[in-house]
C-alpha cells in the first residue's frame, strides 16, 4: 500500500521503510517548539524528572509572544524563566522582544522550519508549518518537555484526507476562504486525527502567505496536521532561508485516503464564521446587517505582508467607521518594518487605526483588544469560541483581511467586493 506525504515523513523520521494508518512509532524531531504560556511548564515538567539540558540546543524554539511586552507580573515571570532557561542551555532560537514574532509566522520567516521536516510545538497551530511540505502538529507541554530532552516523541501514524484545490481566486478572496469553506463543509470534527493533505492544479493559485493560513486552521476541523505539496512556489520560499538542508516527500499514486473533497477556487466566495464555532460559516447572500465594535486584524493565521497589503488597498482614503476601533498587528518585525518601508503604516493610522506590536494578544483573550460584554468584533484569527477574545457574552466573527478591513470603514460585516 503506498502512503500519503505525512506517512512517508514520519516513516523516514522513524527510520522505518513504512507505516500504515493506526501504527504507533517514535520519531526524531527535527525542531520542538514553545512559546511564553506553554514552555515554563515544559521547563517544570523538566525538573520534575531530573532533566535540566536539551538533546540540541539548535533544534529548540522558544517565542514570547502571547503576552508580550508582557502585560501584567505573571506573564513577566513566565517570560523570565524562558529566558533563563534559553540562556542556560544557549538555545539557538530564543526570541524575545524587540527580535521576535507571532511564532508560526516567525519560525518559516527565519526558516528555523523547512521542508520534509518533523515538527512539534506546544501550540496547537503548529500545523501551520505544513504549507512548506513539513510534519508539524502541536502537542502538551509534558510532550515538548519529553522531545527537548530526548530529540524524539511518539506518534500514532494518522490516515488522511485528500483535498483536491482546483481553478483561480477571484479577487479579496484567499486561503482563509479557503479553509473556512473546508471547515463549513467537514465541520469542526471532520479530520479528527488526520491528515489533512492538499492537492491539485489550484494549489498554484494560492501564494505561500495563503497556504500558511489554510495549513494554520487544520486543527480547527480536528485535523493532527495540514500538508501542501512542495513546488516552485515552497522552494522560492525557502531558497536563502532555510538553514538547514530540506528533503521532499511525495505521495504515492496509490495513497490511501478516508475521503476526497474537492474546492474550486474560482467558486468560492468570501466566507464569514459565525459565533461560536469556526464551522458556522457564511457567504455575504446569507448575512445580514450586523453591526461592529472591533475590528483585529493579525494573528498567526492572518498576520504576514499580504495580509497588510490588502487591508491597506482596501483601508486607504477612508477612515475606520465611528465608534469601531481597528487593531492591526503585523505577525513580525520583519513585517513591521515592510508595512513603514512601504507606507502601510501610514496608512492604517491615517484612518484612525492602531498598529501594535507583533503579539497573539487578542486572538485568545490575552491583552491588546478584549471584548466587554455584549460587544462584537471581525477578526482574522482562527478561533471564535465562546469568551474567546474576552467576555462570554461577546461574539467574534472569523474572516479574511479584506472583509475584516472592508468592516472597520463601514461600522458592520461588509462585503470587500461591494464596496
Amino acid at each position: 500500500m503506498g502512503m500519503t506525504m505525512t506517512q512517508k515523513i514520519l516513516a523516514a523520521h522513524a527510520g522505518l521503510d513504512s507505516v500504515v494508518p493506526g501504527q504507533l512509532i517514535e520519531a526524531n524531531l527535527d525542531i520542538v517548539h514553545g512559546n511564553d504560556v506553554t514552555s515554563p511548564v515544559a521547563i517544570n515538567e523538566m525538573t520534575k524528572f531530573g532533566k535540566n539540558t536539551v538533546f540540541d540546543k539548535t533544534k529548540i524554539s522558544l517565542v514570547m509572544d502571547h503576552f508580550t511586552p508582557n502585560k501584567d507580573i505573571q506573564s513577566a515571570q513566565n517570560c523570565k524563566q524562558v529566558r533563563e532557561f534559553a540562556k542556560a542551555n544557549s538555545i539557538t532560537h530564543y526570541y524575545d522582544v524587540g527580535q521576535m514574532g507571532i511564532e508560526h509566522a516567525l519560525l518559516p520567516e527565519q526558516g528555523v522550519v523547512t521542508c520534509g521536516d518533523c515538527v512539534i510545538g506546544a501550540d496547537s497551530h503548529t500545523c501551520t508549518y505544513g504549507a512548506l511540505g513539513a510534519f508539524s502538529t502541536g502537542v502538551g507541554s509534558t510532550d515538548m518537555a519529553a522531545g527537548m530532552v530526548t530529540g524524539k516523541t511518539w506518534f500514532k501514524v494518522p490516515s488522511a484526507i485528500k483535498v483536491v484545490i482546483t481553478g483561480k481566486k477571484n479577487k479579496y478572496v484567499s486561503g482563509k476562504d479557503v479553509i473556512l469553506h473546508l471547515i463549513g463543509e467537514i465541520g469542526v470534527d471532520g479530520a479528527l486525527y488526520k491528515s489533512l493533505e492538499f492537492t491539485g492544479d489550484g494549489i498554484a493559485d494560492l501564494s505561500m502567505d495563503d497556504r500558511l493560513c489554510i495549513a494554520n486552521m487544520a486543527i480547527e476541523c480536528g485535523a493532527k496536521n495540514g500538508i501542501f505539496p512542495v513546488d516552485d512556489v515552497t522552494l522560492e520560499y525557502v531558497k536563502g532561508r532555510s538553514e538547514r538542508p530540506y528533503k521532499i516527500y511525495e505521495a504515492d499514486d496509490d495513497a490511501e485516503y478516508d475521503s476526497v473533497v474537492t474546492i474550486d477556487l474560482s467558486e468560492l466566495k468570501s466566507t464569514v464564521a459565525f459565533p461560536h464555532l469556526p464551522e458556522n460559516t457564511k457567504t455575504f447572500d446569507e448575512i445580514e446587517h450586523i453591526d461592529i465594535d472591533q475590528v483585529v486584524i493579525g494573528s498567526c493565521t492572518n498576520g504576514r505582508m499580504e495580509d497588510m497589503r490588502v487591508a491597506a488597498e482596501i483601508i486607504k482614503g477612508n477612515k475606520i467607521a465611528d465608534g469601531v476601533r481597528c487593531i492591526i498587528i503585523p505577525a513580525t518585525q520583519k513585517i513591521y518594518l515592510d508595512c513603514v518601508k512601504e507606507g502601510i503604516i501610514e496608512t492604517f493610522i491615517e484612518a484612525g487605526a492602531i498598529v501594535s506590536t507583533p503579539t497573539c494578544g487578542p486572538c485568545l483573550g490575552g491583552h491588546m483588544g478584549i471584548l466587554a460584554s455584549g460587544e462584537k468584533a471581525v477578526s482574522t484569527s482562527n478561533r471564535n469560541f465562546v469568551g474567546r477574545m474576552g467576555h462570554k457574552d461577546s461574539e467574534i466573527y472569523l474572516a479574511s483581511p479584506a472583509v475584516a478591513a472592508a468592516s472597520a470603514i463601514r461600522g458592520y460585516i461588509a462585503d470587500p467586493a461591494a464596496l
